[in-house]
């Protein structure tokens, strides 16, 4: 009985002495690793760069709209036609040639009036019913230029005079004009190139203070490409902002590198 009390204080012993080692070389291993990534991760430097430029819209689109209304849709449409000439007219009148605005398509829609029918004891009991009020006939008028100056000067003055229709019994809702830019893409790309070579000077200043050297290039991302009007104070947003109401725009880009150390 002596002997096997021993011998199993014994294997005991060694189970708990094995049980030990091997959490030592668990602990070892893991710290190991975290102590080889936290290296890496000091091996490394993140920087972002900025690339903007400032430049002018070269595309333009305006529109204006007018409509003619009748009980008879037929005789709506007459008016619309008939309107329409006047509309041309005009803008021929400020020196457009037909070829330098279009119509759209003629949309009908039925109008509708609301008739009361009053309860003098109970207005809560009021019966309020749709009546079919006649036709609307609607159309467009649009004018457009790209990389054309002297068209896109013209377009911009003849919007503001539009209001002048009223004189021939025409109201002409006018839209606002909206700014745009034909080579984008390229735009796009040059801000790119100016936002890395950005991050990559600031990366140098940062490591060249720190008595280091920059490595090679691990990783690169960009962020959202904005256009606002010069001289806007809007903030970034996540999704981007294309602005189309500015002549004069704004165009910026960032983009993160992330550096080797040496």
């Amino acid at each position: 009985m002596k002997k096997t009390l021993v011998t199993f204080l014994k294997n005991e012993k060694l189970v708990t002495t094995l049980f030990i080692c091997f959490a030592i070389v668990i602990a070892s291993f893991t710290l190991g690793n975290a102590f080889k990534n936290r290296n890496q991760n000091l091996d490394s430097i993140s920087v972002i760069g900025l690339g903007t430029k400032d430049f002018e819209s070269d595309e333009i689109l305006w529109s204006g709209s007018f409509t003619a209304k009748s009980s008879d849709i037929k005789t709506a449409y007459n008016k619309i036609v008939s309107d329409q000439k006047i509309v041309s007219d005009f803008f021929v009148s400020k020196g457009f040639k037909t070829a330098e605005f279009s119509f759209g398509a003629v949309n009908f829609t039925k109008k509708y009036r609301e008739v009361v029918t009053q309860n003098p004891e109970n207005y809560n009991l009021n019966r309020y019913e749709q009546v079919f009020d006649g036709y609307e006939a609607y159309q467009t008028i649009v004018f457009s230029a790209k990389k054309n100056p002297e068209l896109m000067k013209r377009i911009e003055d003849v919007s503001n005079k539009a209001s002048e229709l009223v004189n021939s019994g025409i109201e002409l809702t006018s839209n606002s004009i909206q700014y745009t830019y034909s080579d984008l893409p390229s735009l796009k790309q040059s801000l790119i190139e100016k936002a890395s070579q950005d991050a990559k000077e600031r990366a140098q200043k940062i490591v060249k203070n720190a008595d280091g050297s920059l490595g090679k290039l691990k990783n690169a991302s960009m962020g959202v490409f904005q256009i606002t009007g010069k001289g806007s104070t809007e903030e970034d947003s996540y999704g981007g902002i294309n602005d189309t109401y500015s002549k004069s725009k704004t165009a910026r880009i960032t983009v993160r590198l992330e550096y080797e150390l040496d």
